[in-house]
């Protein structure tokens, strides 16, 4: 008798969220690109926190006697700056890396407001009677129909240019499509056994919505969420090219772009680094997107 009650709460715990956890790296893995961009997004989140320890020198730093000096591999480079040198003789090494600083800051402080405002109008919407169901529906239709960087562009324009008000412009335009998904899964849910059940218990609206429903509703939100991170830094840089966005000489890889366009041909490299660096993370942000949507999708498992 004393075994056997000694092992009981070994097998209770066996099949917890460790197995969860087993079960969605199994199916994550099996998808290679995946794997791929979760390294390159690790690496580049890796550089984002420590970027003032990391970076050679002040991203702000003026050397006037290297001013458009070429990469290293050029052949005409110096090792002082491997990756060359902007305009006005700044390291664009140290500046790529404090750029991965702001572009990534921007990403999840656009997600979370989006995906906050977003999951709460959703549950709202799924839970509220017809008539306000339909209200919500129409506005965030109405958002978008719009096309998001030209609604950011003029919330921008209203606020004035700023990294924050780009953010809370870009926050506002990816908001609808957490509301969207939201509803959508919290109306799949409602008619559910268990949802049923908790409401004949004499379960609240609030336990329903944020106990009961939203734990079952959140493997598309973080799909969606990993994929709103890539298009906040595509919109932040966007905007920081035209100007609305990080204002000069914030090291923000849009803004970057917009500083040295005009020596695309003198000197292509102040451009074409900062255009690979948003390249490369974005790449690599829906493919690990992907990942998540291969491995939290029920449909996608059974397949």
């Amino acid at each position: 008798m004393v075994d056997v009650t000694s092992t009981a709460p070994e097998e209770e715990v066996g099949p917890g969220r460790p197995g969860r956890l087993r079960e969605f790296w199994r199916y994550f893995r099996e998808n290679r690109g995946a794997v791929i961009g979760l390294y390159i997004f690790a690496l580049f989140l890796f550089v984002a926190i420590f970027a003032p320890l990391i970076s050679p020198y002040d991203p702000s730093q003026q050397f006037r006697a290297y001013a458009l000096t070429p990469p290293i591999w050029s052949g005409e480079g110096v090792w002082q700056f491997p990756l060359g040198t902007d305009p006005l003789g700044r390291d664009m090494l140290s500046r790529l890396i404090s750029g991965a600083r702001f572009s990534f800051f921007v990403g999840v402080v656009v997600v979370v407001v989006s995906a906050t405002g977003g999951i709460l109008v959703g549950l709202i919407a799924g839970f509220a009677p017809g008539w306000l169901d339909t209200l919500i529906m129409r506005v965030m239709d109405v958002i978008l129909a719009f096309p998001s960087l030209l609604l950011a562009l003029v919330l921008v324009a209203i606020l004035g240019p700023s990294l924050l008000n780009a953010m809370v412009a870009i926050a506002v335009v990816q908001q609808p499509h957490y509301v969207r998904l939201t509803r959508a899964a919290v109306l799949n849910e409602r008619g559910k056994d268990y949802v049923v059940s908790a409401r004949v218990a004499g379960a609240g609206y609030l336990r329903l919505m944020f106990v009961t429903v939203l734990p079952n509703c959140l493997a598309p939100i973080i799909v969606q969420a990993a994929l709103s991170f890539s298009s906040a830094i595509l919109d932040a840089a966007a905007l920081g090219f035209l100007g609305m966005g990080a204002q000069p000489p914030t090291p923000e890889w849009g803004t970057m772009l917009a500083e040295a366009r005009e020596f695309i041909l003198r000197a292509p490299w102040v451009v074409t680094q900062p255009g690979i660096a948003i390249l490369v993370a974005v790449l690599a942000i829906n493919l690990m997107g992907d990942g998540l949507r291969d491995a939290l999708d029920p449909k996608l498992k059974r397949s």
